[in-house]
């Protein structure tokens, strides 16, 4: 019956189309080619046995699917609004749009967000403001070990490599840092001619897959490091631990994505999975790590050398604190990724519960750091869903250093957040392979947006640093920035969270952090056992 049912009327247009062209026009053969195509359709969704849908609703089904197909779209132009779009909302991406082209960035007739909800921060501004820096914030990365420090931008372009990203897309931002005279960090993906041509500075990545500075076996190669490490575009050198949108799984660059160029420049098979392990073989616990830091400033001539993770356990961050301590080699810089962050694809379980989010990540890493006495010298990065000058002078107040922004970048330079990032059918071109969709992609153009966009946003950092009366990052208090708990009460992030006293967990860790301290072991990573006793009972509270 349901074959009859929505078959008839395909069968009726060929039935009639053919009977017209005999009596009339041979224009209506193609009204009977159109319903035999239908009634094929129809007859091959009625006998197929893997779509139960397409089969009781032949021809009618394939409806259900295109709405599917679209649903996303209409959300996301038509239904959503203005400030509860995910990941970003559609104020977040006019901001990036705006700035990119080079329009003011302002709205009218009040905030739309509900200031009264648990959750709402705000800034507490001075009544008497601070000048407005003439010249850009920059923060100086490089320990006492470092011999080239570097000036960084508050705000950078942070890792996606060449692979993710399509060859245009590199461009621009490689142009667009050139000329605002930022970071681009390049991603575990390698360091390619495309990063380099534009002269821009380079932050460079590599991860557990040593892509650009890897043996055939795929291990830590020395000699190809010291090569790339000693270009002058290097100014840093970042290893990658984890990453947020997947800590503990390494990273995936999908088959179609790995042409024969992207597979010479990582050295790996074209046209295969690209992956890289979950961990590191070139160290497997935080003394080798910090020993591995050490050699890489050796190779690279004194330039700074940090890591990146997304923040798991405290016990892990405690025991680097200790193989610190115990081998005298501090990174210059570590970046805090947050389990928000997400340009890289991956399972929707890691995407939503996998990981420290940024803010409470910042917060461990900075309190290890202070109570270890160890973040004089060591700068922070905070990477996670940073688009806005508020962005980042929100997480300079919870203990950043500088901020890298990732997806903010990619919108500056076209994307629109369609989320097909890892299909290999990115619609602007931003993230993908296909030479079909990146050709519209004008690296020239865009790469000025990524500029605009840039200057602009550290523009605003500085107009409200100013606000808030304070001369520069150095300046920003955790009492600036509060946090409303309930609808009567409203607290600053100076009480919102314990924060330790310098050296405190060498004297007298407090409760919590005591049993955490115990647990570390410098040749580990992963809790030692430690006995529970009353006075060393671990604790939720950070």
């Amino acid at each position: 019956m349901a074959l009859l049912g929505f078959a008839a009327l395909p069968a009726l247009l060929m039935i009639a189309g053919i009977v017209l062209a005999i009596v009339s026009s041979t224009w209506w053969l193609v009204l009977a080619g159109v319903g035999l195509a239908l009634l094929v359709v129809a007859v091959v969704d009625f006998v197929q046995p893997r779509n139960s849908i397409l089969r009781n609703f032949p021809l009618l089904g394939h409806g259900r699917f295109m709405l599917e197909e679209l649903r996303p779209m209409i959300q996301q132009y038509f239904i959503e609004r203005n400030w509860d779009g995910k990941p970003f909302d559609r104020d977040a991406r006019a901001l990036v749009y705006d700035r990119a082209d080079g329009r003011p960035s302002v709205k009218s007739f009040g905030t739309e967000l509900e200031v009264r909800q648990p959750g709402y921060e705000y800034l507490t501004h001075a009544i008497a403001p601070a000048p407005v820096a003439t010249e850009e914030h920059r923060v100086r990365i490089g320990g006492s070990d470092c011999t080239q420090p570097y000036d960084a931008s508050l705000f950078n372009i942070s890792a996606m490599s060449y692979g993710s990203l399509s060859v245009n897309a590199v461009r621009a931002m490689s142009a667009g840092a050139a000329k605002g005279g930022f970071l681009h960090e390049t991603g575990e993906g390698g360091l390619t001619s495309y990063h380099l041509d534009s002269g821009a500075d380079i932050m460079w990545e590599f991860g557990s897959g040593y892509f650009g500075c890897r043996t055939p076996d795929g291990d830590f190669s020395p000699e190809t490091f010291r090569e790339k490490a000693l270009l002058p575009q290097v100014k840093m050198i970042n290893v990658k631990l984890s990453q947020g949108a997947k800590p503990g799984l390494g990273g995936v660059l999908p088959a179609p994505k790995v042409t024969e160029e992207i597979a010479q420049i990582r050295g790996v098979p074209a046209f295969q999975d690209c992956i890289s392990p979950p961990g590191h073989s070139a160290f497997t616990t935080p003394r080798e790590l910090m020993q591995f830091i050490g050699q890489l400033r050796t190779l690279s001539g004194g330039k700074p050398v940090g890591f990146k993770l997304c923040i798991g356990t405290r016990v892990d961050v405690l025991a680097m604190c200790k193989a610190m301590h115990e081998t005298g080699i501090r990174p210059d810089f570590i970046i805090v990724d947050g389990s928000e962050g997400g340009t890289g694809a991956a399972p929707l379980e890691y995407q939503d519960h996998m990981g420290t989010p940024l803010t409470e990540g910042l917060h461990i890493l900075h309190n290890a750091l202070v109570g270890a006495n160890l973040r004089h010298g060591i700068k922070l990065g905070a990477a996670g869903k940073i688009a806005s000058g508020h962005d980042v002078v929100r997480r300079l107040i919870q203990g950043a250093d500088f901020c890298m922004s990732a997806r903010g970048m990619m919108m500056a330079v076209g994307c629109i957040q369609a989320q097909k990032c890892h299909t290999d059918h990115c619609p602007t071109g931003v993230a993908t392979q296909d030479p079909r969709f990146y050709r519209g992609l004008d690296p020239v153009s865009k790469g000025e947006r990524v500029y605009r966009y840039h200057r602009a946003t550290v523009t605003e950092v500085a107009q409200m640093i100013a606000t808030l009366g304070a001369h520069g990052p150095e300046d920003l208090s955790r009492t600036m920035l509060r946090r409303r708990i309930s609808q009567t009460e409203v607290v600053s992030y100076a009480s919102l969270y314990n924060w330790l006293e310098p050296g405190e967990l060498l004297t007298q860790p407090p409760r919590g952090w005591a049993y955490d301290w115990d647990a570390a072991d410098p040749d580990r990573f992963g809790a030692a056992p430690v006995p529970v006793t009353p006075a060393a009972t671990p604790s939720g509270r950070q």
